[in-house]
């Protein structure tokens, strides 16, 4: 029989990096029934970039490369690269994605738990930037045989096989006045967003669920985030629903539910306070909303990843506890 005092040991990095890469398995196995198995080998090429680029800065630092590459860090942020990018994207962007993620956002500021900024939204960013035709070329959901796929992602012609994105579809037809319910009739979207993409969504969702029951996160990012994406989207679609699609629409689409579970939740760039973790998470999801539905960009979230991650040092100053017995910021004691 077991007794009280309990003492848990705790996890290594490691370990919580295996536990995500273990909840990315069922958004990963879903986005293949959708879009075939070229996806693996974009997580393959990013894995072994980012391992490859991750030793050899261990070795130039001279820390022991196998210590640290065996935490499985590197891995996280390529799997998560690999998932935000189109899946034909051209494998030397996602490689110069890679790297620069690893070396120039992660290593630059001192390796593991030193970066101020999401390093596979940092990559992101500056890949839409450079390269905004080629982050551009979503397919639809569809079958797509290795050797199709890996024709493109080496330099193929991609133009005959893409369109739109249901973001960027909805955006482009609300904009050119047509509504959202006719907008929603088009071959791009599902049941509640993007056609594949909806169900894509369901994997990530089971998997941030594994992962709060494993307690690797907690539940005041994902429901933060998702909570302040509902809510500005559900304020300008009671204001005009023929105009601004609803709070359902934006959960489902894009990388809202991957967001919510394996990027808001990057323990080392985000904000570390309890009330500091609302106030970040709810932040990226209004700030998101508004890219999307007024901004350039179809799907804002790295932007606003990245913006709030600016953000995290004045929120954790201002939203620190009380120490017990003293009185807060706000004159309450604790």
């Amino acid at each position: 029989m077991f007794t009280s005092p309990f003492v848990r040991k705790p996890a290594s990095v490691q370990q919580v990096m295996f536990t995500v890469l273990v909840a990315l398995v069922p958004g990963v196995a879903i986005y293949v029934s959708q879009f075939g198995p070229g996806i693996v080998v974009n997580l393959l090429i990013a894995s072994l970039a980012a391992i490859a680029a991750e030793a050899f800065v261990l070795w130039l630092r001279k820390k022991p490369v196998s210590l640290y590459v065996t935490d499985l860090s590197a891995v996280v942020t390529a799997w998560l690269i690999a998932l935000a990018f189109p899946p034909i994207i051209p494998a030397w962007i996602l490689i110069l994605a890679t790297v620069l993620a690893v070396v120039a956002v992660k290593h630059l500021y001192g390796g593991l738990g030193q970066n101020p900024f999401n390093p596979a939204m940092a990559a992101y960013c500056l890949m839409i930037v450079a390269y905004p035709s080629a982050m551009s070329q979503w397919p639809p959901a569809g079958w797509m045989d290795l050797a199709t796929h890996w024709q493109h992602i080496v330099g193929g012609n991609m133009d005959a096989i893409t369109g739109a994105t249901p973001l960027d579809a909805m955006r482009t037809g609300v904009r050119g006045n047509a509504t959202v319910h006719d907008v929603l009739q088009g071959n791009a979207f599902g049941v509640l967003g993007g056609a594949g993409w909806e169900y894509i969504g369901l994997g990530y969702l089971v998997g941030g669920l594994f992962m709060w029951w494993r307690k690797t996160i907690t539940w005041h990012l994902p429901v933060a985030f998702l909570a302040g994406m509902a809510a500005i989207s559900g304020l300008f679609w009671l204001i005009d629903s023929t105009r601004y699609a609803s709070p359902l629409f934006h959960l489902a689409s894009g990388g809202t539910l991957l967001a919510a579970f394996f990027i808001v939740t990057d323990p080392v760039s985000g904000a570390s306070t309890p009330r500091g973790k609302l106030i970040f998470a709810a932040g990226i999801g209004v700030i998101a909303y508004f890219i999307r539905t007024f901004g350039a960009y179809p799907d804002g979230i790295a932007f606003a990843v990245l913006l709030m991650n600016i953000c995290v040092p004045l929120i954790d100053m201002k939203t620190q506890p009380a120490v017990f017995g003293h009185k807060g910021s706000n004159g309450g004691a604790s």
